[in-house]
């Protein structure tokens, strides 16, 4: 067995402001948190998976993605989280559809769309 086969991951996303993030992961992605402390808040992402929110001053997100979800219907999952206030990313030149879903050359599905921070997320469907 490999060192880690097995082992639940721990994901972190850095903010700027933890109070001000965590109302979205918990209430517009409808993650459960889990604990929270002086440092982090987590949330339950599934299959024993967490991420930590840690405040991070200063913390200017990037352009790429940081976390991303493999969901069974794309558009389903796209419509959802648009009729909850998310705007997903449209990137120039890119391909993307009406709704921001981009087809991989090998038949995945991809949307994006950030957090309050900027921080790049998104959703895949495998082909």
């Amino acid at each position: 067995m490999a060192l880690l086969e097995g082992a639940a991951p721990v994901a972190f996303i850095l903010t700027a402001d933890r109070i001000r993030a965590k109302p979205f992961y918990a209430g517009v992605l409808g993650l459960r948190m889990v604990a929270e402390d002086d440092f982090a808040v987590t949330f339950e992402l599934g299959n024993g998976a967490v991420i930590r929110l840690t405040d991070l001053p200063g913390h200017v997100a990037r352009e790429h993605t940081v976390l991303g979800w493999n969901v069974p219907d794309i558009r389903d999952s796209v419509a959802r989280l648009t009729a909850s206030g998310i705007t997903f990313r449209l990137f120039d030149g890119s391909g993307q559809d009406e709704d921001g879903i981009w087809t991989a050359p090998g038949g995945a599905k991809v949307a994006w769309f950030t957090d309050p921070d900027g921080n790049v997320l998104s959703l895949t469907q495998f082909g």
